[in-house]
């Protein structure tokens, strides 16, 4: 199983409510996640220990160019954010370099994966007839 790892503990609230359901990785990454991959999400940093925070599943990869990002990427990156220029700032804070409109990206889009999906139950206790 590949691992999902996210430096900051900002983001361990927003990962557990579902609220961060991408991450931005600078450079092309598509070669290393694929689509429909099961992965390991953690926080923590390089050597040291980490946090357990859920396995989820890829639902895509689409590299782009930093100018590409859609508020759409920015919004599931990081809920807090909504402009592109506090996207970059953050990237250039966490990669330690800066970060031109022309670099490459790879939005990584995930789904936790839970023992029951809320949906499933409201269907069995609203009484849905099961599909076969």
């Amino acid at each position: 199983m590949f691992v999902l790892n996210f430096y900051s503990p900002v983001f361990i609230d927003q990962l557990k409510r579902g609220r961060k359901t991408a991450t931005i990785r600078l450079g092309d990454k598509a070669g290393k996640y694929r689509k429909g991959e099961v992965v390991l999400v953690t926080v923590g940093f390089q050597h040291a220990p980490r946090e357990r925070i859920f396995e989820a599943v890829i639902d895509g990869v689409e590299v782009k160019r930093v100018s590409e990002l859609s508020p759409r990427d920015i919004e599931h990156d990081n809920p807090e954010f909504r402009r592109l220029d506090e996207t970059v700032h953050f990237l250039e804070q966490i990669y330690g370099r800066k970060i031109d409109m022309d670099d490459a990206v790879t939005v990584v889009r995930f789904s936790q994966i839970s023992n029951r999906p809320p949906e499933i139950t409201e269907r069995l206790r609203g009484g849905a007839p099961a599909q076969n």
